[in-house]
């Protein structure tokens, strides 16, 4: 069982930082919850939109928790995309 959030693949003291400052604590804390929501509220508590590369981990954190998979970040890059620009529109 992973208890700090720096054991997840992608996962650094920086972004382990951030997810902190938003009430995630650890790997449990993100369990059922949607990448998209973490990301949009880092923005809120952070002052301003993390790179797109802060989601596409979000994304490779999300499936490692339901596979049991890890790959690198860069693997969700474009599902990342097309999600962020479906957020952009159905902002506006």
């Amino acid at each position: 069982m992973l208890t700090k959030l720096t054991a997840l693949p992608n996962i650094g003291k920086a972004i382990a930082s951030d997810l902190h400052a938003i009430g995630i604590c650890s790997p449990a804390d993100i369990k059922g919850v949607d990448a998209l929501n973490i990301f949009n509220d880092l923005k809120a508590v952070m002052g301003h939109r993390h790179d797109p590369c802060v989601y596409y981990t979000l994304l490779s954190v999300k499936h490692f928790m339901d596979s049991g998979e890890s790959l690198p970040w860069w693997k969700f890059t474009t599902k990342g995309k097309a999600d962020l620009a479906l957020n952009r529109r159905s902002k506006s």
